[in-house]
């Protein structure tokens, strides 16, 4: 603990809109409330993700009648290594402050969420671009003194309040400043109408801190806490036939799969995925019988088979938003009570490739054509704009409509395209699984590549398809160069992750003898711009 001789200094860390300035006017009229000097500084930042805003307090822990007249010197900005405590409402941010220095082994406290908010250069990753919790969790472990790390952001949605309430009620239950809990719970109560929702945060925070400061081995404390607060993912079971079918390894991955694919669409579904993963373990266990490798082409197979099976299209996205389950996250988000009336519009601009995709082939490419004329016309992609109020009978009634046509789904021509291309790539798996155990595995990795919808979902199929005909398969027929050419589907296959231009797929694909992808037609639209006047044609 701070000496009586010097102020504790804290610095709070919230992201945009999160209520750090609230927070600082609350610990500063807490300290008056208790009879002691603060005093506070904000430090200005970027707003939402892309930012912090941080505030600068400090404390003198001696009351303010004890020191005969006197007014101890405050500072105005934290010091390097001299920070009492460091608070914040977000992992990620918690360590960008440490790295600047701040925090020190040997003199500060670290209060964190554990919960995440990324960042947009997390989110335009093409792959995983999250940071590993774990390295930040490490973090704070080697560069604090003490720490308390609890689910901050679970906490504030328990209790309906906002992040400060919770924070503060961190503060209070590490017992680094010198005020009773009535002295916070007062300042608190005169806050106004959302004081009772805070009261409630602040509880929360101060019951899990103090009973953290019950435990003496502060690392596993960390490692335990972690997410504590969140509820547990439900448990999907994997039906026995397939238990006793598949390995322990896949039990847990294939469970989810087996059951999204169902839901997306029945069980008839179901058990074509568990064909194709049955194709897959057969293949894997001829090349590898002695399951060196853990069966672990089977298990990123399970993970990446259900969910191209399970592709975006209306159907599922009218789905979601007419479940019930949605209609109740809403409502919580926007904090609408059980008598509060609540209006939710949900704006959708289908185009040509979405409804063609619902017919068969014959019609769909009838309806792409008719399309693609009017672009070379001059004209935009033909869309459709709607606005439908999911809270209204009719507009529930016709997401709910849209949402039963997926018995029709396998009659659409995306469905027999999106089967075909998955099979495509799980042959591709099956011949190599069965020769080389290491070059099937990066080729199952490369699911990895399909995702989003639109130019994104066709963009990543076509990289997949070209890694596949010019990397691994010409494994075949020279498997001497088998250990080589995984190395360079990997390679590739990290390069497309990391540049959605494709340009750094280009040059891994030539680095390794393949050819760069093939360059596609844009159609150029020519428009006129009628503030520009034809100039008079000159005269000899």
């Amino acid at each position: 603990m701070p000496t009586s001789q010097q102020p504790i200094s804290l610095l709070l860390c919230a992201l945009g809109g999160e209520g750090g300035g609230i927070l600082t006017d609350w610990l500063v009229d807490t300290a008056r409330h208790a009879g002691y000097p603060a005093q506070a500084t904000s430090i200005p930042g970027v707003a939402q993700r892309t930012g912090a805003t941080t505030y600068y307090l400090e404390v003198f822990p001696v009351p303010t009648a004890d020191l005969g007249g006197r007014r101890p010197v405050f500072g105005l900005n934290p010091l390097p290594g001299r920070l009492d405590a460091l608070v914040s409402s977000e992992l990620l941010e918690t360590g960008r402050q440490i790295t600047n220095g701040l925090a020190s082994s040997t003199h500060t406290l670290v209060i964190s969420s554990s919960a995440r908010a990324l960042t947009t250069g997390e989110k335009m990753v093409m792959g995983d671009g999250r940071r590993d919790n774990a390295e930040l969790l490490a973090l704070v472990n080697k560069h604090s003194l003490a720490r308390h790390v609890l689910d901050m952001a679970a906490l504030t949605k328990q209790a309906g309040t906002v992040v400060s309430a919770v924070m503060l009620g961190a503060i209070a239950g590490s017992g680094l400043l010198p005020f009773a809990r009535r002295d916070y719970e007062a300042v608190i109560a005169e806050s106004g109408g959302g004081a009772k929702a805070s009261l409630r945060g602040f509880a929360l925070a101060f019951d899990a801190v103090n009973a953290q400061r019950t435990q003496a081995a502060y690392v596993e404390q960390v490692l335990a806490t972690e997410g504590a607060a969140a509820p547990a993912p439900p448990q999907t079971a994997l039906p026995e036939a397939l238990r006793r079918e598949f390995p322990l390894e896949a039990h847990g991955i294939m469970a989810l799969g087996h059951a999204r694919v169902c839901e997306y669409q029945n069980a008839a579904y179901g058990e074509r995925y568990a064909q194709r993963l049955r194709r897959v373990l057969a293949a894997e266990t001829l090349g590898d019988p002695k399951n060196l490798h853990g069966h672990r082409t089977t298990v990123e197979m399970a993970r990446w088979v259900a969910l191209w099976m399970a592709f975006d299209d209306i159907v599922l996205v009218a789905d979601l938003k007419s479940r019930a389950s949605r209609q109740a996250r809403v409502r919580g988000e926007a904090k609408a009570g059980q008598d509060d009336l609540l209006r939710v519009y949900d704006h959708f601009k289908p185009g040509a490739p979405e409804f063609a995709a619902m017919l068969p082939e014959g019609l769909a490419q009838r309806v792409l054509a008719w399309d693609r004329r009017r672009v070379a016309a001059g004209q935009g992609p033909w869309a459709l704009p709607l606005k439908i109020g999911t809270h209204s009978v009719l507009g529930m009634l016709a997401l709910r409509g849209l949402a039963a046509c997926k018995r029709l789904r396998p009659l659409g021509s995306r469905f027999h395209t999106e089967q075909a291309l998955i099979d495509r790539w799980v042959d591709a798996v099956v011949q190599l699984a069965a020769m080389h155990a290491p070059l099937a595995h990066e080729v199952a990795l490369c699911g990895r590549l399909i995702k989003g919808y639109g130019s994104t979902n066709e963009r990543g199929k076509d990289n997949l398809l070209h890694i596949i005909d010019h990397l691994a398969l010409p494994a075949l027929a020279d498997p001497a160069s088998a250990t080589q050419r995984a190395q360079a589907v990997a390679a590739a296959r990290n390069a497309a992750l990391s540049d959605e231009a494709g340009k750094a797929l280009d040059q891994a694909l030539r680095q390794h003898g393949a050819p760069a992808r093939p360059v596609k037609a844009q159609p150029i639209r020519w428009q006129h711009n009628p503030r520009l006047k034809a100039k008079p044609a000159s005269t000899p």
